[in-house]
Order: structure tokens, then C-alpha cells, then sequence
């Protein structure tokens, strides 16, 4: 599944130790393997070469600039969800006609940027969105495609929080109203609407939920070709889980032998907006020991990377796995003790994980946080006016430091001291 693995009891990134990167660039430190990268993302190519999709990478699981030129290289499209990822896509000179942009809440400014760059579709949440995106085409004499996004109130049997495709989600319009967003298009000014599309949610690692969701989707395609309605366009999304614990998610093949069958005859312009398949288990995150604490109930390994550096246990009670970087694997199995290990955030949430065994650990020593690769970078902060880690990507016996840690000047760089 990735290119992370253990040679003569030291952890490697393709063929670079990581213990050495921790030393030469501080912890904490996140390292990404370009092999994984482009293997995972070829894969999904590979499943769906019959159709021939267009693959747009979820920028918001991952939006370093290094990975994002890796993957347009090699043919993926992007799926943006701000301003911001719109201007990142644009830094790496990605191609406009491979954009798809999502989000609940686009601006006006927002929505203007996207026109003039020339993205295929909005992904639209609403009447009132494709309001506001008509007005802007009309403004800029340009015309704007769409793709509704319909909430097919499919529960995806994943956590709350990423969970976006029940009637209880902020996100996508029910069905009733895409039909009539359908059936008064002309309405809408310099827009196109053209396609569907359908997200369910994240992390989900069985192909029920995908296939209940394309079946009630596909029906009401029917119903709108039947009253003359034709939609060219469906973007199923993504959500495709990985392996943090001892999940066993589908395969890409496994995923299209599901999803292929039933779109067998339909001419549509097929896409995927897939994130945390492709970057997830390409990523780690290093930390080091810094103190042991041991209490009449827990002992504590406390590390230098907190809730600002990795969110997802915090937010969402995830599980990465956790490996010193130097050491036998078999015997620390042997020797393990159950442990929470706590950042320095000054919150009782500050943990990568809770009641994990651990190995013998003393201050110093460097742990790697696995399948840190999505939804890792991209959601740090700078709470507790901590800094954020560097990046580095592996390729090979090569690292290349693709980001700064910050400075603390950095974390001031926009602030101005006003006395009154």
C-alpha cells in the first residue's frame, strides 16, 4: 500500500532513512513518497481506463504545491473548494479545463475568479448559488458551467463529520429541487448545467454505500432523460477509504467492478474527486520523545507534534498507526506497554493516540505517525502560536524539503501592534 517499510530495524521512505530527515530538517516533520503518490493515483486510472475518467485530486486533503505538480503532470485534474486552492491551482500552471469547485459557501469574488480562469464546472449547492454564478457570468460575458450537486440521503456509514450525503447535511440539494433546477435551467443566464454531482462523504471503506447512492442517482437520471432532460456529466466524488487501523477498504478495481456495471451504455463524461485515496498513506508524520510521565493510571510519551500539527485524533477520534523510527518491530510488540501519547497543545484533546501499546521509548527518540499524508498538513494550525512543520518529498534515494518550517517572524507577519 506504500512505500513506508522497515529495513535492518530503521523505518524508510523509499530508500531514505528517516531518522536521517528528522535530523536534518527538526521535528516535526512531514515526509511524503512520490512513488506512493503516483502509484495510488495510477491505479484508479488504471480501474477506470474504459470510461476514461477525468481524476481530480481533492486539493483540501492535501494542497503542497510539490504534490499537486506531481499528480497535474501526470494527467489529474483538481478539485478545489476556495479562493485559495483556485490560486494554488493556478501557482502550478494547472490546467482550468481539469477544475472542478466545490464548497457550500462560494463567494461572489470567489465565484468571479473561477469564471475568468476558465474552470470546467461548479459543483452547485444551491438556488441561490447558481444566482449568484449567473449574475457573475453575465458580468463577464462569459458563460458558466455547472454540475448540480444532489444529496441522495445515503448514509455512508462513516464518522459524523464526514459525512456529507444525508438530508441532515449542509451540503447538496435534495432531489426534488435539482429537478427543478433541471427544468428551469434557461433561466439562469450564461449557465450550462450539464451534469450531477454526488459526494456521500469521506473514509468509507465498503462499496455499498457508493453503489446505493449511483443506483438512486442514476434513476433519477432517467426521469429527467424521460421528460427531455439529457445530463452529459457525472462527478461521483470521492470518499474512497484507506487503512489506518485494521479497516479493509476496497481496492480502485474492486471499487470500479461496482461502479463500471452501471454505467454499462451510458454515454457520460465521467468524474472522480478522489483525495485521501491517492495522498493518505504517502505521508507520514515524525515526532520526537520529548518527556515519559508515568501516573498511578497512564503513562504518557510526550511529543513535539500536537492537534495543531495532526488534527484527526482530536477532531474525529482517528487512529494512525505509530512506530519508533529506529527498532525492531517484532520487539517492540514484545515490550509494548499501553500509553497515550499527548503533544504539548495545552488542551486535554492534545493526543495522536490514547491507550496505544508502545514499545520502551526514551526522550529523544523519533516516532512516526503513518497515513498522515491527507488531511494532515493541510488542516495545521497555528494554535498555541506554535509553528508549522516543513515538508519534505522522497523520491528515490532523493528528499527534497518542498516547504519551511515556519518562523516565529512568520507567525507575525501580518499583525500590526496598535496602542490606543
Amino acid at each position: 500500500m506504500h512505500e513506508f517499510r522497515y529495513v535492518k530495524d530503521e523505518l524508510f521512505c523509499e530508500d531514505v532513512r528517516l531518522s536521517e530527515l528528522a535530523e536534518k530538517y527538526g521535528t516535526p516533520l512531514y515526509v511524503y513518497s512520490h512513488g506512493t503518490l503516483l502509484d495510488h493515483y495510477r491505479k484508479l486510472k488504471k480501474a477506470f481506463a474504459g470510461v476514461s475518467p477525468l481524476i481530480c485530486f481533492s486539493v483540501k486533503s492535501n494542497s503542497s504545491l510539490s504534490l499537486l505538480k506531481t499528480l497535474v503532470r501526470e494527467g489529474a485534474g483538481l478539485d478545489i473548494v476556495s479562493g485559495g486552492e483556485l490560486f494554488r491551482a493556478q501557482k502550478i500552471k494547472a490546467d482550468p479545463s481539469k477544475i472542478v469547485y466545490a464548497s457550500v459557501g462560494k463567494t461572489r469574488q470567489e465565484v468571479l475568479a473561477a469564471i475568468r480562469c476558465g474552470i470546467l464546472y461548479f459543483n452547485v449547492e444551491s438556488i441561490q448559488e447558481l444566482g449568484v454564478i449567473s449574475d457573475a457570468a453575465q458580468e463577464l460575458g462569459k458563460d458558466a458551467r455547472v454540475c448540480v450537486r444532489v444529496n441522495p440521503n445515503i448514509d455512508p456509514h462513516t464518522h459524523a463529520y464526514i459525512t456529507t450525503g444525508t438530508v441532515e447535511s449542509k451540503f447538496g440539494v435534495d432531489l426534488e429541487t435539482a429537478r427543478i433546477i433541471f427544468l428551469n435551467s434557461s433561466r439562469f443566464k450564461r449557465v450550462r448545467v450539464e451534469g450531477i454531482h454526488v459526494h456521500i462523504g469521506s473514509q468509507i471503506t465498503q462499496s455499498a454505500p457508493f453503489v446505493a447512492a449511483l443506483k438512486r442517482i442514476l434513476r433519477f437520471m432517467d426521469d429527467l432523460k424521460r421528460i427531455g432532460v439529457p445530463v452529459r456529466t457525472l462527478n461521483i466524488g470521492g470518499g474512497l477509504g484507506i487503512i489506518y487501523k485494521e479497516e479493509k477498504p476496497q481496492t480502485a478495481r474492486e471499487y470500479a467492478d461496482q461502479i463500471l456495471p452501471l454505467l454499462k451504455g451510458r454515454k457520460l463524461k465521467l468524474i472522480l474527486e478522489p483525495g485521501r485515496f491517492i495522498v493518505g498513506n504517502a505521508g507520514v508524520l515524525l515526532t520526537r520523545v520529548l518527556y515519559l510521565k508515568e501516573t498511578d493510571k497512564k503513562r504518557f510519551i510526550i511529543v513535539d507534534a500536537g492537534m495543531n500539527d495532526l488534527a484527526r485524533p482530536s477532531l474525529y477520534g482517528a487512529y494512525h498507526q505509530i512506530h519508533p523510527v529506529v527498532g525492531s518491530p517484532a520487539a517492540a510488540a514484545s515490550g509494548s506497554k499501553n500509553s497515550d501519547i499527548v503533544g504539548p497543545i495545552c488542551e486535554s484533546g492534545d493526543f495522536l493516540a490514547k491507550d496505544r501499546p508502545m514499545p520502551v521509548v526514551n526522550p529523544g527518540d523519533c516516532l512516526a505517525v503513518l497515513g498522515a499524508g491527507a488531511y494532515g498538513f493541510s488542516m495545521a494550525s497555528n494554535y498555541n502560536s506554535r509553528r508549522r512543520p516543513a515538508e519534505v518529498l522522497v523520491k528515490g534515494k532523493n528528499a527534497y524539503l518542498i516547504r519551511e518550517r515556519e518562523t516565529y517572524d512568520d507567525l507575525l507577519r501580518n499583525e500590526k501592534v496598535v496602542v490606543l
